[in-house]
């Protein structure tokens, strides 16, 4: 597809759209299985050293309450995932950097692979580190990393973004360029919906995965935060059903450019409608992070407003999107990490591009 064909596929409707979601539901099944795959996600902390402009932990607010789990917190939710046989957790965090922070993923990651026999999977989520530890995180037993890029237009990344160094587009993508060249399994998404965007810079969004080669990709509806700059252009938004609509047609039209990765339903459809996770697995997506965080803490990790989930446990967590998954007409794949399809076949020098391939900023 090129972008015009993919600009169209993202202004279907009526029984267009219907079409796009019953090819892309017959693509995931047949590329990569009906399966759903469990990611246990544990929000271990909420400090950050970034500004994003969209973002409700950002530095900047302080009417945040600002936590850090301790280390048996996070091995008690790794073991809760364990003992029920999700197979995958996701440590996610706000970015940090220090040495004392880098230390200490690394002394987790080889703590959970100790708690699991080795047999937990895990994906890091804490954002732009140094390439020296992305490989030493690696090394300790970390195999797929999520970093979203969250726009892929220069432009639109830096409206959304404060205009330094620290925030930097150029660095953004040399981060997941380094992901890549140390052997993680790369993920990352985008932001549907923003302010200032078009369906022309979603189109190129799809083209920079599909450039970049990733593995899997998690993206969702934008969803404005009140304590947050971005929020002072909410009267440029769509309506939020509209902003809804247009993540899955990115999904299902993801799901037909790059048929055998991974693709998360996102926590935010479900926070604009009650089903919009398992609409978003009937549509192609093939992974569901159930949210293993301390419920003390789930409320202060809110990068947006009106997150759902926020008072239901872990064990409430699971049952509730078993059922879910089940209403899509899949399984879940109990016990199997379910790595990407794609990236078997990249590492293994098939049919994609080469895995010394980089996408190049314009």
């Amino acid at each position: 597809m090129d972008r015009s064909e993919i600009i169209n596929l993202l202004s279907a409707s009526g029984s267009e759209k219907e079409k796009l979601f019953k090819r892309a539901r017959e693509i995931r099944d047949f590329t990569v299985g009906n399966k759903v795959y469990f990611r246990g996600l544990i929000e271990f902390s909420n400090i950050c050293s970034k500004n994003c402009l969209y973002c409700g932990i950002r530095k900047s607010n302080s009417k945040v309450v600002r936590y850090e789990l301790n280390d048996s917190e996070i091995l008690d939710a790794c073991r809760f995932a364990w003992e029920n046989r999700f197979a995958s957790v996701v440590l996610q965090s706000g970015e940090l950097s220090s040495s004392s922070f880098v230390r200490r993923v690394d002394r987790l990651l080889k703590d959970i692979k100790t708690l699991s026999g080795n047999e937990l999977g895990i994906t890091l989520s804490c954002g732009e580190q140094t390439k020296d530890t992305y490989r030493r995180w690696y090394e300790s037993g970390a195999h797929r990393y999520l970093l979203r890029v969250e726009a892929t237009n220069r432009i639109l990344y830096e409206k959304i973004h404060p205009g330094n160094k620290l925030h930097s587009f150029e660095r953004r993508i040399q981060a997941l360029n380094d992901l890549r060249d140390t052997g993680y399994q790369v993920g990352t998404g985008v932001m549907i919906g923003l302010p200032f965007q078009t369906l022309d810079d979603l189109a190129g969004d799809l083209l920079f995965f599909r450039d970049l080669d990733i593995d899997m990709c998690g993206m969702g509806p934008y969803i404005e935060h009140e304590d947050t700059p971005l929020y002072g252009f909410r009267h440029l938004l769509s309506p939020r059903r509209e902003r809804f609509d247009l993540a899955l047609k990115m999904i299902a039209v993801l799901r037909v450019l790059m048929p055998d990765i991974n693709i998360a339903a996102a926590t935010a459809l479900q926070a604009i409608d009650p089903a919009g996770r398992e609409k978003a697995v009937a549509i192609g997506a093939n992974v569901i992070m159930p949210n293993l965080t301390p419920l003390a803490h789930r409320k202060d990790y809110l990068l947006y407003d009106d997150k759902p989930c926020l008072d239901e446990d872990a064990e409430l967590c699971r049952q509730c999107l078993e059922a879910r998954i089940h209403l899509a007409g899949s399984e879940i794949g109990y016990g199997e990490w379910g790595d990407s399809k794609h990236f078997a076949i990249r590492h293994s020098g098939g049919d994609h591009p080469d895995s010394e391939s980089k996408f190049k900023p314009s």
